[in-house]
């Protein structure tokens, strides 16, 4: 079981539609695939078609210590896709469990309680390849406990003015998560999204990020995209929505990329 976390504290960046969609395409390639929701607006649960309603537990419930992961687990439409879903209540959680000692590990320990646990009945779900963790978008207490319990953080960063001026600040804060909390961190890589290839800035800003951080850069570029942002209206990830649309396509290619560089990273 590999735990990626999606993170970059700047909203509006593309964060959550790469979670769904590189979950997705994990999913269509064969892997059993959860999405943990971790942001208390709820959008990659409501982009996978839940309903607010039937989300009776939640990702707060689980890191109140209310319920286990295995209570939150929800089906969706894609197969081999599951989603702990998150709800409002977890503007609240950070304040509940403040002064507990194991305040940053709280998901953590519950995603290992439940890698210990023999099967997950009555889900159709027996193992977990990959988890994700979509985070809120702040380097709050619920970031800290996903980069706390994750092997990998994957940075989807937006082809604008202020990309890396943001990135600085995230990658200042897994190295200091890897420091104190998780020395086993990684930088899984920095996905380029909302790239329109007409504008001058958006060309040059891909080759500011590519010059700074490297190869730690995907390949991949994911491009603006109309079909994508219709798709959560419809509780459907792009991918379902329209598998033909260009941006499907990146997503398709990034799982590929991830796949390999998870590999890379194992082997290491």
């Amino acid at each position: 079981m590999r735990i990626i976390t999606v993170a970059n504290q700047k909203g509006g960046v593309g964060k959550t539609t790469t979670a769904i969609n590189l979950a997705t395409a994990l999913a269509a390639i064969g892997n059993q695939v959860l999405i943990v929701d971790l942001d208390p607006q709820g959008n990659a649960s409501t982009g996978l078609g839940i309903a607010r309603e039937d989300r009776e537990i939640s990702t707060y419930d689980l890191i109140s210590g209310e319920a286990s992961l295995n209570d939150t687990i929800m089906a969706t439409s894609v197969p081999r896709l599951f989603v702990s879903p998150s709800t409002l209540d977890l503007l609240g959680v950070e304040m509940e469990v403040a002064g507990d000692r194991d305040r940053a590990f709280k998901l953590r320990y519950k995603l290992q309680a439940h890698e210990k646990a023999i099967s997950l009945k009555g889900h159709g779900l027996q193992h977990i390849d990959y988890i994700l963790i979509d985070c809120p978008p702040s380097l709050n207490l619920l970031t800290i406990n996903a980069m706390a319990a994750a092997d990998s953080v994957l940075v989807p960063l937006q082809t604008e003015f202020f990309a890396l001026e943001g990135l600085s600040q995230l990658l200042k804060t897994v190295d200091e998560v890897r420091r104190t909390i998780n020395p086993d961190l990684e930088i899984q890589g920095i996905v380029l999204t909302m790239f329109d290839r007409r504008n001058n800035l958006a060309q040059q800003v891909v080759e500011d990020v590519r010059e700074f951080m490297g190869d730690k850069v995907y390949k991949t570029v994911i491009p603006r995209n109309v079909r994508i942002s219709e798709a959560p209206s419809y509780g459907k990830p792009a991918i379902l929505y329209d598998l033909a649309c260009a941006g499907s396509q990146a997503y398709l290619k990034l799982a590929s990329e991830v796949i390999r560089r998870e590999k890379k990273l194992l082997a290491a």
